[in-house]
This record gives C-alpha cells, sequence and structure tokens, in this order.
C-alpha cells in the first residue's frame, strides 16, 4: 500500500532529510510537507504547506489541508535552542522569563497542539508512526552539567507530552506507534555554535537519524 507521510519542520536540517528521504522511497504516495517558511522541493510527491506552531488556528488549519486522507507516518523536527536575540542559559544570571516562554511555546506546547490535530489523521487499520524530535538533554537522569534550562526543560516537558499521548493512542488506536527520538548532534544551524565543543566523531549525520526509523 503507498503511504502518506506528513514532515513539520521540513525547512531545518532533519526535517529537509526526511522529506529528501522518503520523496525516494517508491512506496510513497505523498510527503506533506510543513514549515513556517514555506520551501519547494523538486519531486512531485512533496506537497509544501506553511505552518506556525505558535498559533493553534495555523496547527488546524495545517491539519485541514490532509483532508480525509489517512497518513502513516507524522515526523515533528521542530525546534528551538537559540536566535538571533538570545542563546541558551549558562548560569541562573541569564533567564529570561520572556525567552523561557518562546522556548516552550516551540519545544514543548507547539508539537503538543500538533498531536491535538494531527494524531487523529492516523491510519488506524495498520501500523502508523508519530515521531518527536526531542533530545538527550531533556533526560533528567543524564544532566551532569547543568545550564541550558529552558531548552532542558521544554525537551523534558515534551518527552512527558509524548508519554501521555502514547498512553491515550493505544486505546483508540492499538496499531499506533508514538515516540520521541533522539537524533544526537547533526551539522544543523540549531548545533553551529556548539560544534567546537562536540568531537566530530560524535557527529551524527542526518542519514543516521533517518535509520531509526520507519519503513
Amino acid at each position: 500500500m503507498q503511504k502518506k507521510i506528513v514532515i513539520i519542520g521540513a525547512s531545518g536540517a532533519i526535517g529537509k532529510a526526511f522529506v529528501d528521504l522518503y520523496s525516494k522511497i517508491d512506496t510513497v504516495e505523498h510527503v506533506f510537507s510543513f514549515s513556517k517558511t514555506q520551501i519547494d522541493f523538486s519531486s512531485s510527491k512533496v506537497k509544501s504547506f506553511s505552518i506556525d506552531i505558535e498559533d493553534e488556528i495555523s496547527v488546524k488549519n495545517a491539519a485541514e489541508v490532509i483532508g480525509t486522507q489517512k497518513i502513516d507516518i507524522v515526523i515533528v523536527a521542530t525546534g528551538i535552542l537559540h536566535n538571533k536575540d538570545f542563546g541558551p542559559e549558562k548560569s541562573i544570571k541569564d533567564l529570561d522569563p520572556d525567552n523561557f516562554l518562546k522556548v516552550l511555546k516551540i519545544n514543548t506546547i507547539g508539537p503538543a497542539i500538533i498531536g491535538k490535530h494531527f494524531l487523529p489523521l492516523l491510519t488506524k487499520d495498520q501500523k502508523s508512526v508519530f515521531a518527536f524530535l526531542s533530545a538527550r538533554v531533556g533526560s533528567i537522569s543524564e544532566n551532569k552539567l547543568g545550564g541550558w534550562y529552558s531548552y532542558r526543560a521544554s525537551k523534558t516537558a515534551l518527552n512527558q507530552v509524548v508519554k501521555n499521548f502514547s498512553i491515550e493512542v493505544c486505546r483508540t488506536n492499538p496499531n499506533a506507534v508514538i515516540l520521541g527520538l533522539q537524533p544526537g548532534t547533526v551539522e544543523s544551524n540549531l548545533s553551529e555554535p556548539f560544534k567546537k565543543n562536540v568531537a566530530r566523531e560524535n557527529y551524527s549525520h542526518q542519514n543516521i537519524a533517518l535509520k531509526c526509523l520507519l519503513r
């Protein structure tokens, strides 16, 4: 059966890699690509749309683009660690409530609202997968260095959201798999300022992250 895939966050390094991968698989019929900055892909399989995950109306409208079609795989590859106005906190004195809220909106609340509107689109008559990009630094037990308050907290909260989704969805769609992915450090705009702190052999190329999923 031809599969239908949704990638949210398709303008990022990992999201774009997922779009490129699935557009080349013969058993994939359509790839629905969503990003804040709508981008075009060369494959005719890819249909690109805009989404603002900080705006629930935008997320709802994005889900309605799918119509009555049932989806086999959804990957939420959105996230923020820093932007031109702020970076990850190195100490308590760097905490800023507006920046903290921005990170929570994008890393936790946005994916939760995506789940609200896109989880009902999963096919029920066979296996489907709904995957959220999380991060190792969201693990409380593995936090040995401190810092990065808002990013760590937002990913920890996302992990709890994903767990809740998995418990609830198994009652209505037992063929669905709901999971969080920790792809490691990849070459991307998110990791660019911190490359010097990561040994080259510890980098995960995007293709390694792709192999975690979802044939």
